[in-house]
């Protein structure tokens, strides 16, 4: 099993790729750098690193930190996470890619098509194609939360390390309006302008459709994403009967995320986010029927609901059984798979 805090580089909010060329592009024995284009949004493509596992393995996916892209691999590039077929995801807009950032809004559904492309495309390094991981840590703990709620029966577990769960609350905290000029543009407004916007873009808004077990370690001490938006969630997640764990990292924080991390503490980070890994193996089951909070979107093994805008929160009644997905409140586009 990987040491997974010798992947903290991988969110780090520190690096800033420049747009490149498609020629960047290559298949090699260990990894593969792709573009995919968007079953939504086919204008829109991503790019991924696959990398590949000695044998068949459960699938993995992460993305990147928020100011971040992925990192153009070389052809020898380590796997970061032995005994997986792990994707990154290059998000839209971000060096690799094409496409418009809307933070946490469609974006996530590339993910998805991401998950689906490697289905198809690397079946022989498959064990299970249900058996889906999920790691993100900073915008990509965001992304992770969202995740948890847009797709609530598909991942086995989810790892968001001093994640974003709540954007507003973000926005509102970015003294020096690091984030804000960013959340603006992406998401099209400001939370005061449209608070239902950034509720849709929010992890906190879809625990009750929690299924997945969620892991999450934060630095007490962290200026960038304060320890408030893993706390909130655990909290609620807890207090929902959601399965959650949280490690937070006393003293820890600075510009990076881990600054001022003991060697103690390391190890335990490491050892927290490995369990993630290896404690589960089976994807969660989705009830025979309840009630579900659509954030923009839903996708579930058995429906899809889009909403008619991806500002906008609802709430959906379904039954399995008799083939029933009735809106609570909203309006949106139901679709049986």
């Amino acid at each position: 099993m990987t040491n997974s805090n010798n992947n903290s580089e991988l969110y780090e909010d520190s690096i800033r790729e420049a747009k490149q060329a498609e020629d960047v592009f290559f298949r090699s024995e260990r990894v593969d750098f792709l573009q995919i284009s968007s079953s939504l949004h086919p204008e829109a493509k991503s790019a991924i690193v696959v990398h590949k596992p000695l044998r068949p393995s459960p699938i993995l996916l992460f993305t990147h930190g928020w100011h971040m892209s992925v990192q153009r691999p070389a052809e020898d590039t380590e796997n970061p996470y032995p005994g997986f077929l792990s994707v990154q995801v290059d998000m839209r807009g971000r060096a690799f890619s094409t496409g418009q950032p809307d933070a946490n809004g469609f974006e996530l559904y590339d993910v998805y098509d991401a998950l689906q492309s490697a289905r198809e495309d690397y079946a022989d390094l498959i064990v299970d194609p249900e058996q889906v991981y999920f790691v993100g840590g900073s915008g990509g703990g965001g992304n992770a939360l969202g995740l948890a709620g847009k797709f609530p029966d598909l991942f086995v577990s989810i790892t968001a390390n001093f994640g974003i769960s709540d954007y507003a609350d973000w926005y509102e905290r970015d003294a020096i309006g690091e984030f804000r000029d960013e959340l603006d543009p992406w998401v099209g407004c400001s939370p005061e302008q449209n608070r239902m916007a950034y509720a849709s873009r929010s992890g906190i808004t879809t625990v009750e459709n929690l299924l997945s077990p969620v892991y999450m370690a934060h630095g007490e001490l962290d200026p960038r994403v304060p320890v408030s938006q893993s706390r909130v969630y655990y909290e609620k997640a807890l207090s929902l009967g959601k399965i959650a764990h949280y490690l937070e990292l006393a003293g820890v924080g600075d510009r990076s995320h881990l600054g001022k991390i003991t060697d103690k503490q390391s190890a335990s980070f490491a050892a927290f986010c490995d369990r993630a890994l290896v404690d589960h193996q089976a994807p969660p089951v989705l009830p025979q029927s309840g009630e579900l909070v659509v954030a923009g979107y839903l996708v579930t093994k058995y429906f899809t609901v889009f909403l008619d805008s991806i500002d906008r929160v609802a709430r959906i009644r379904y039954d399995l059984e008799c083939r029933e997905v009735d809106f609570v409140d909203g309006a949106g586009v139901i679709s049986w798979r």
